[in-house]
């Protein structure tokens, strides 16, 4: 028995607030790049799944957490690290350093951060980071 053709559904965007969203997708372009969120974006665009998860990501996490005036995005870039240091998060980890590197955290605050995870969280979540942070010095030649 043949199965009958679909046609894929482009998904598009459907934020709840579109202002919000519109903040979040500035920052988040700021922070991760812009060639990383098209990606992200493009990824899901024949996925009404996942392109939900992109409006709450974009309108949420950047557009209503990340635009908030009290503290710098170098303040929460720090507090990032050190969360998905702990949270042994690597994809999102790598992810985040790099966004902290374009936020203006040096190697040495990146290095101090995870030597705070080492002491709070344990040695394997700080190792972890480390190699982590390493791969994306060496990628960014830093």
């Amino acid at each position: 028995m043949a199965k009958a053709k679909t046609t894929a559904k482009k998904a598009k965007p459907n934020p709840r607030n579109k202002k919000l969203y519109d903040d979040g997708m500035r920052m988040r372009k700021a922070v991760l790049g812009a060639k990383y969120v098209d990606n992200s974006l493009a990824g899901a665009a024949n996925d009404e799944f996942m392109m939900a998860f992109q409006d709450i990501t974009t309108e949420y996490c950047w557009g209503y957490a990340w635009t908030r005036p009290g503290l710098s995005k170098k303040n929460r870039s720090m507090l990032n690290l050190a969360m998905l240091a702990a949270l042994n998060r690597g994809p999102e980890l790598k992810l985040h350093i790099n966004g902290a590197l374009n936020n203006g955290l040096t190697k040495d605050e990146i290095k101090e951060i995870f030597l705070q995870v080492a002491i709070y969280c344990g040695i394997p979540a700080s190792l972890d980071a480390f190699k982590t942070a390493s791969g994306v010095f060496k990628d960014r030649g830093i």
